[in-house]
């Protein structure tokens, strides 16, 4: 992990114009194919990770925000769960979002996510995000009557508002300190089929499935040309995309801490220094202290 902004930037999209999502392979490995030596990478990562956390907390300029996207079963949970596994919880806030409460529709579409972004020196995570308004409300356009907009603002170019409104409001997150960093899990078709299978087979693993699961599954080539668009659409050199292989759960953890680890490396943390009056007072708290056990003896 020592080069990891070099190993994340294989999969960093900063200028979507011409991106294609056929052009990236879900099983893509980088022919690295050693699973054990991967996990013990991921270790070292989540190791440093936590120093850089704790760092981020005490330099208290920075918030980050990390953003996954992903079809069902691409692994966001297990990736989320393995790579934050050594950040300390006090830093850290998670947040999935499913479907709009009728309170949440009485707004614009940024605002249930806005109210949950991280504060200052905080990392904050999103399972799912205001991107869901170009994914399955796109896919699923009479979504859009439910949402109480009036039909002039619902034309043809609702979607090309929308991009141009998460992209200002990424904008703007990054000017006043919020590092925004965005991964979709590409997984493959035939693997999620797969996972699946393996949810229905296994007892244990039964109440991870929806019927809505297989439903949305017809549906998979619209939901690919979405990923396409919005990544084309929504990738800057500041909030960029990582379009992450997620067939080999295993590989796709080690791009997603290599990039977190970049990104916290890239901020030039520092904790906070201690002036001579702060020094002068912890050295009288320590005379106190020393009196007071003398004292008792």
């Amino acid at each position: 992990m020592s080069k990891a902004s070099d190993f994340a930037d294989r999969f960093k999209v900063t200028k979507g114009k011409n991106f294609k999502l056929k052009d990236w392979d879900p099983s893509d490995t980088l022919n690295f194919d050693d699973k054990e030596q991967a996990e013990k990478i991921l270790a070292q990562g989540v190791d440093r990770l936590a120093k850089l956390q704790d760092k981020l907390y005490a330099d208290n300029r920075w918030s980050l925000l990390l953003i996954f996207q992903a079809m069902d079963a691409a692994g966001k949970d297990g990736t989320i769960k393995h790579v934050m596994s050594g950040i300390n919880p006090q830093g850290c806030q998670v947040f999935s979002f499913k479907n709009p409460s009728s309170e949440e529709l009485e707004h614009d579409f940024l605002w249930r996510t806005t109210k949950s972004l991280p504060e200052r020196g905080r990392i904050g995570i999103f399972n799912r995000s205001y991107y869901e308004e170009v994914l399955v409300v796109k896919v699923h356009p009479e979504y859009l009557g439910k949402q109480q907009l009036h039909k002039s603002l619902i034309g043809k170019d609702v979607w090309k508002h929308r991009y141009e409104s998460i992209a200002d409001f990424e904008k703007h997150l990054t000017r006043n300190g919020t590092i925004v960093r965005k991964f979709f899990l590409n997984v493959s078709k035939k693997e999620q089929k797969e996972r699946f299978l393996k949810r229905l087979d296994d007892p244990e693993r039964n109440w991870k499935f929806s019927d809505a699961d297989v439903a949305e599954r017809q549906h998979w080539d619209a939901y690919q040309d979405a990923y396409q668009e919005l990544i084309r659409e929504t990738s800057t050199k500041e909030s960029p995309w990582y379009v992450v292989p997620a067939d080999h759960k295993w590989f796709s953890r080690v791009v997603v801490a290599s990039a977190i680890i970049a990104t916290l490396e890239s901020l030039d943390l520092e904790f906070p220094v201690v002036t001579e009056a702060q020094k002068a007072r912890v050295a009288e708290a320590r005379k106190l202290l020393e009196a007071e056990a003398k004292g008792k003896g």
